[in-house]
This record gives C-alpha cells, sequence and structure tokens, in this order.
C-alpha cells in the first residue's frame, strides 16, 4: 500500500470519527493524519532495522522499539509478555521504563492469568485489551485487576495480543503512570501491525537460535564421532595384530610338522592338515580385509597427482599372476588426484576378482578407461565364468561370495564400492553366464 493510500485511509478514518464523536476542525484533522503518518514512518523504519539486523542485536533492537513505540504513543512503561498456557502464567520478558518509573519486570513473572480474566477472554479474540482509567476498574478484591494495577502506579493501559499462526502466545503493552492517555482505532491498529512484527522477529531469533543450538551439537557429535574413528581404527589395527599372530604360529607349526613328517604320513593324514593351511591363510584374507574395509575413509597419508599406468604395474607386480591368464591394460591411462592406497584398492580386487573368476583354459583380462568429459569411466572385464543378474548388486555386500570354495575374504567388492562411494563415483557391471563380466566404475577428474 502506497504511503498516499494509507493518508486517504487515515483521512477516512478521522473523518467518520469526527461525524460519530467529534466535529474535528479541518487543522486538527491535518493534524491526527500527520501524527498518524509518523508513527507508520517510525514503524516502517524500525521494521528496516529488525530485518536487516544480526541475531547478536535482536535483544537490544527490541528494546529500542519498545522506548520508540512507548514515547511516541506517550506512555511512561511498555513491555512483552509471553503466556504459558500449561502451567497458567503470564511473564514479563522485555520492559522500556521512562525516566522515573519504576520498572516491574522483575516483580512480573510467572503471574497467574486467573488475575486478569477479562484481559485472558479479550486477548483470546484478537482484541486489545484497554483500560483508560484504571481508578474506574471495579474493587474485586486483593486479587481483582485493580489491585495488580494501582500499586505499580498505572493510570492507563492498552495491551495487545501477540498471535502466531492462530496461537496467541503473548502481548505487548504500554503502561501511562503521569496522566490519563487515550488510544484511537488508527493507533490501536498501528500497535496490531508492531505486535505483529514482533511475534516475527522474536520467532526469528528463536529458530536462528534452534540452528545455532544445532550446529553446536552437530559439532559436539562430529568430534566425538572422530575421536570414536580413531579409537575403532586403533582398536582394529590392535585386534589385526593380536589375530594374525597366533595365525602366524599355527601356520609355522603345521608347516613344519609336514615338512618334518612328509614321509612318514599318508595323503589321507596330510589332507586335514593341507585343510588347516587353507583355512589359516582364508582366515588371514578375512583379517586384512576387515582392516582394509575399515580404514577406507581414515587413511591419513596426503593426496597427490596419481599416474594410473604406474598405479596398475605396480599392482600387477604384488599380484600372483596364473600363467594361463593374459592382463591387457590400455595404453596412456590417466592421471587423478587422490590417495594412491584406495586406487590401489580398487584396481587389486577387481582384477583379483577377474583371475579368480576367469577360464581355467584361457583367461583373459582387459583394463581400460573412457574419457566422459567431467570424469573418467574405468572398466576391469574378464572372460570367467560370468554372473547371474540376481546377484549383481549382492555381490557387492560384504563377506558376499559366488561360492564357498577359495581363500576370498568376501570383501573385496566391497572395499571397491566403498572407495567409489568415497570419491563421488559409481560403480556398476555387465555380465553374461559363461561367457564373461566387465565391472565399471567413475572417477571425477577433479575431486
Amino acid at each position: 500500500m502506497k504511503k498516499e493510500d494509507l493518508q486517504d485511509k487515515n483521512q477516512l478514518s478521522v473523518t467518520n470519527e469526527g461525524e460519530n464523536h467529534t466535529n474535528f476542525s479541518q487543522p486538527e484533522k491535518d493534524k491526527i493524519i500527520e501524527r498518524q503518518l509518523r508513527f507508520q514512518d517510525l514503524l516502517i523504519s524500525i521494521s528496516t532495522k529488525y530485518i536487516n539486523s544480526d541475531l547478536s542485536d535482536i535483544d537490544k533492537l527490541i528494546r529500542a522499539s519498545l522506548q520508540q513505540i512507548g514515547e511516541f504513543v506517550e506512555s511512561d512503561r511498555s513491555y512483552i509478555f509471553s503466556y504459558d498456557f500449561v502451567n497458567n502464567t503470564t511473564s514479563n520478558t522485555y520492559e522500556w521504563c521512562s525516566e522515573g518509573i519504576e520498572p516491574e519486570l522483575d516483580n512480573l513473572q510467572d503471574i497467574p492469568v486467573d488475575y486478569i480474566p477479562q484481559w485472558i477472554e479479550a486477548h483470546k479474540k484478537g482484541e486489545p485489551f484497554f483500560v483508560e482509567d484504571v481508578s474506574t476498574l471495579p474493587e474485586d478484591g486483593e486479587h481483582g485487576l485493580r489491585a495488580v494495577l494501582e500499586p505499580q502506579g498505572i493510570k492507563s493501559l492498552i495491551t495487545i495480543p501477540k498471535i502466531k499462526n492462530n496461537e496467541l502466545i503473548g502481548f505487548i503493552g504500554f503502561d501511562s503512570v503521569k496522566k490519563i492517555n487515550k488510544y484511537d482505532d488508527n493507533e490501536k491498529d498501528i500497535l496490531f501491525v508492531y505486535a505483529n512484527m514482533l511475534v516475527n522477529v522474536i520467532q526469528r531469533k528463536e529458530s536462528e537460535e534452534r540452528i545455532k543450538e544445532q550446529e553446536k551439537k552437530k559439532e559436539e557429535l562430529l568430534k566425538n564421532l572422530s575421536l570414536q574413528n580413531e579409537e575403532l581404527s586403533e582398536y582394529a589395527h590392535v585386534v589385526s595384530h593380536d589375530l594374525k599372530a597366533p595365525l602366524i604360529n599355527i601356520h609355522t607349526l603345521v608347516s613344519w610338522f609336514i615338512d618334518d613328517n612328509a614321509d612318514a604320513i599318508d595323503e589321507d593324514t596330510m589332507q586335514p592338515l593341507h585343510q588347516a593351511l587353507f583355512n589359516v591363510e582364508k582366515m588371514n584374507f578375512l583379517i586384512k580385509g576387515i582392516l582394509d574395509y575399515s580404514t577406507i575413509d581414515k587413511i591419513e597419508s596426503e593426496d597427490k597427482q596419481v599416474d594410473f599406468n604406474e598405479l596398475i604395474k605396480e599392482v600387477l607386480e604384488t599380484i600372483l599372476v596364473p600363467d594361463h591368464v593374459e592382463i591387457k591394460v590400455q595404453e596412456n591411462m590417466p592421471s587423478l588426484f587422490g590417495n594412491t592406497w584406495r586406487f590401489k584398492q580398487v584396481f587389486q580386487n577387481l582384477i583379483q576378482n577377474s583371475i579368480n573368476y576367469g577360464k581355467e583354459e584361457q583367461g583373459r583380462v582387459e583394463v581400460g578407461y573412457t574419457d566422459k568429459g567431467d570424469h573418467y569411466e574405468f572398466f576391469v572385464k574378464d572372460n570367467g565364468i560370468g554372473i547371474k543378474a540376481a546377484y549383481f548388486e549382492r555381490i557387492f555386500k560384504i563377506f558376499t561370495k559366488l561360492e564357498s570354495t577359495g581363500s576370498s575374504s568376501g570383501i573385496g567388492l566391497s572395499i571397491v564400492k566403498r572407495i567409489i562411494k568415497y570419491y563421488n563415483g559409481s560403480i556398476w557391471l555387465e555380465s553374461e553366464e559363461g561367457v564373461g563380466t566387465t565391472f565399471y566404475f567413475t572417477l571425477l577428474k577433479t575431486a
């Protein structure tokens, strides 16, 4: 609404009021309109400050606005109360007092609403409660409204309900101590606007305080999680070491026994000993896999530019490649910024998986990539036994294996998926039983 429209509206209000109550002269009407416009300008100024203010200034701005509005309507005390309808009380939360007026904020906490029934009734209807002359109120006992107001020296008062989401939450009030004060309908309307402004700004303050509290809790939670992760990482390494030590001893003792008694023990007796060695190796792979899986996102070594040509070459040097398996790596593989250990884990597990499930007669594994613009799409392809479509998702779950033979831990593909996810990439596969499997995964060119 434009200022001129407000002026026309105010002009009409004053004219109607004059027709119903008092015949104002033109100069008096102009004076009333001018006052109302100044009141509106003051409200706009306060609203602008609220909107542009920092949360830390809100309490200060609310008190300043109470003073500005209080002085404008010529009251001696202005304040904000909150209702607590669970306990049926009301409490003073903000207060401004003019010079020479005693503050009442500390004295007006948890006041029973039963003391002010007419007050509450008006506010629940969304109406102001106005007492032009307190001395005309009935003497209705020590807890009556007059008995509450007169000790504070109040001669006139007006209170405006604060309503949030159709719920009565409190009120703003203005006490006149030095003289009786009157409020016309236009001033009441403007005070309602001010009350709504306060509801919004206090709601904003509460929301931002909740957000700050949530951020604080989040920081504490992250700090605790970080400490727990460190402890778990240390625990995983300790457990890994403690579990591996007896496995090494068992493997050594069984191997010695087999070597020392090779001529004295027949094949049937030797079979359980070889099975024991097999299970020890399987357990060793399992422990290593769990440790690798648990430390994927906790590696502290620095990231760097990693040349995948060199990386895959190093991976192949650590893998036992059977004579019947041929591995072909595409030339000019790219370089990416990241962690060498993580990248090695990806290629090592995928290549080892292709070897394990390749053809026994003549296995073939191909490693390569395609440039997709903002990312690279890598692949590891084999001509092995293939995988049923029903298993495409299951194989990435930890401890899942397609067959129970072999010493594989069933963790390798879970490690791969977790690392790719760590780098915000994707992994999937295409496969046909008896023909082979191709694993695809993506890595962004820039982290």
